[in-house]
């Protein structure tokens, strides 16, 4: 039984909450255990003026809340090989960034954090305050419109509990590739300028400490020491980023 757009949608004894269905083509997911079901749903206008949802077709795709790696994992500091195969491998990918990414609450996660070394990111949703259904890019290529700077407090998933001041491009064009393989530009400008950038890093190799300044060196590495999952063992030379 498919209920009216807004409410829940029941199927087989499972309901599924499906808060934002706004046009033919939009998804929604139910997890269950370590699965989760994908429903497409088709839509049309009501004489009211409003969509209603007309059919759903049930998709089954395994995504996993997975461990994600901390600082002092190798994969973390080696470049990210580029997606050839645009294939069910990539979907549960994205899928599992996903997942995690929710469970985390965090505001971006890339490949290379599960221990998969592609150049695969996924952003928070929020990010892009509902201007767009992007929420990952494969193979991204980053422009920077101009030299505008901006500084702001940045953490990352694979160093938690630290957060330093750091110092990122105001704007950039990102440009890739969908897990479907179709060509997409974000252009992004604050946060998202910085998210962008942040993931990027990462399938480079590089993490945000990399771009401090000696004296904030420092002080993140005395941070780091006091943190109750930091092991001497973790410390890593820094690198340098290749977006600048």
């Amino acid at each position: 039984m498919i209920k009216q757009l807004g409410q829940d949608v029941e199927h087989e004894s499972i309901v599924l909450a499906w808060p934002w269905i706004e046009r033919a083509g939009m998804e929604a997911c139910l997890r269950k255990g370590g699965e989760r079901r994908v429903w497409h749903a088709c839509c049309e206008a009501s004489d009211s003026g409003r969509t209603r949802m007309v059919s759903v077709r049930e998709e089954e795709v395994r995504m996993t809340v997975v461990s994600i790696r901390k600082l002092g994992d190798p994969v973390l500091r080696e470049p990210a090989k580029p997606v050839t195969d645009f294939d069910a491998e990539l979907h549960t990918l994205v899928g599992d960034l996903r997942e995690t990414l929710s469970d985390s609450r965090g505001a971006g996660l890339a490949a290379p954090q599960l221990g998969v070394g592609l150049r695969v990111f996924v952003l928070s949703p929020k990010l892009f305050d509902g201007r767009s259904d992007l929420d990952h890019l494969v193979n991204p290529v980053l422009d920077f419109p101009d030299m505008e700077e901006q500084d702001g407090m940045e953490g990352c998933l694979s160093i938690p509990g630290v957060f330093l001041d750091t110092k990122r491009r105001m704007n950039v064009v990102a440009k890739g590739f969908t897990m479907k393989g179709d060509p997409v530009q974000v252009v992004g400008d604050g946060i998202l300028a910085r998210c962008i950038q942040h993931e990027t890093d990462h399938l480079d190799g590089v993490l945000f400490i990399d771009r401090l300044t000696p004296e904030q060196q420092e002080r993140w590495i005395a941070t780091l020491r006091a943190a109750d999952w930091f092991d001497e063992s973790l410390m890593t030379k820094v690198k340098n980023s290749p977006h600048q």
